[in-house]
């Protein structure tokens, strides 16, 4: 298993929610390389989501119309379908959770992503660490 020491967010230029006779959304989006990992939409009840696809991975959706707004809102769950070109990827449920803000706080590498550097005990915590030693010169001496 590859341990990941960064979070890395994209943004969705295109994508396009669809709901059906019985009220359930859908949101079409481009596909991404891996399997999610419990993955959830964060919604703010405004105009952006953020789907968080995995520990690793996490997809920004700005300007939702705002007719979506209150679907969207009342949702427990979405489909989210990832598409390759226009075939279909995988299709995969996320509950939706209701925020009041949506905040990512990192650096921007491009125009579309954001990378999130961790603290050092996040870092420590991903690397499992047990033991630690310090070195170097010590002021008590």
């Amino acid at each position: 298993m590859e341990t990941q020491y960064y979070t890395l967010i994209e943004k969705q230029d295109f994508y396009e929610i669809i709901e059906n006779k019985y009220g359930e959304l859908a949101i079409f989006i481009d596909a991404r390389e891996g399997t999610p990992e419990n993955p959830v939409l964060e919604f703010d009840g405004k105009q952006s989501a953020l789907l968080k696809r995995d520990a690793r991975l996490a997809v920004k959706l700005d300007n939702i119309n705002e007719d979506t707004v209150e679907p969207l809102a009342e949702s427990e769950f979405v489909m989210i379908v990832e598409l390759k070109g226009k075939m279909v990827d995988r299709v995969y449920a996320v509950p939706v959770d209701n925020v009041e803000e949506i905040t990512f706080k990192g650096r921007q590498t491009r125009a579309d992503e954001l990378v999130k550097a961790k603290t050092k005990e996040e870092l420590l915590a991903s690397f499992g660490a047990v033991r630690s030693w310090v070195g170097g010169t010590s002021e008590h001496e």
